[in-house]
């Protein structure tokens, strides 16, 4: 089985959430700035890293929310022969400084701010709906609840 650890940050400003459209091998929709764990890097390190190269924005990392995690079998992957254990550390992060900009070749092809009453009529992927409610419920554990 294949591992991957990846970090990102909900950013909420005003009633307005900052989203990156991710876009690869055919599939797409909305989620959270964020992804892989290089190397020895710590999850904290990685989602401020992130949140830069897909957004042009400096962020500073308020809190942990939660940790995801699922399996995607082999099957559902691309060029891929066995599954995955994906594990999602989300945090709540805030702008600090930097510019609004796309990521230019990267997994995400654009950065925006939504209103959170628009995020439900978005296309997206499932790891924003968990972030949204790990960042209302806080659970002490970080374990996401089931919608």
């Amino acid at each position: 089985m294949d591992i991957r650890i990846a970090a990102y940050g909900v950013i909420i400003r005003d009633a307005e959430i900052l989203l990156s459209h991710w876009n690869e091998h055919g599939r797409s929709g909305w989620t959270l700035p964020g992804g892989g764990v290089e190397g020895s890097e710590h999850p904290l390190d990685a989602a401020r890293r992130e949140i830069r190269e897909e957004t042009g924005y400096e962020a500073s990392v308020d809190r942990l929310l939660g940790i995801d995690t699922m399996v995607i079998p082999a099957a559902k992957r691309h060029r891929a022969t066995s599954p995955l254990y994906a594990m999602r550390v989300i945090y709540r992060a805030s702008v600090v400084g930097g510019a609004l900009h796309s990521e230019i070749d990267g997994s995400s092809d654009e950065a925006r701010w939504f209103s959170l009453d628009e995020v439900s009529r978005l296309k997206r992927v499932s790891l924003l709906d968990i972030a949204l409610r790990l960042n209302a419920a806080e659970p002490a554990d970080g374990r996401p609840t089931a919608p």
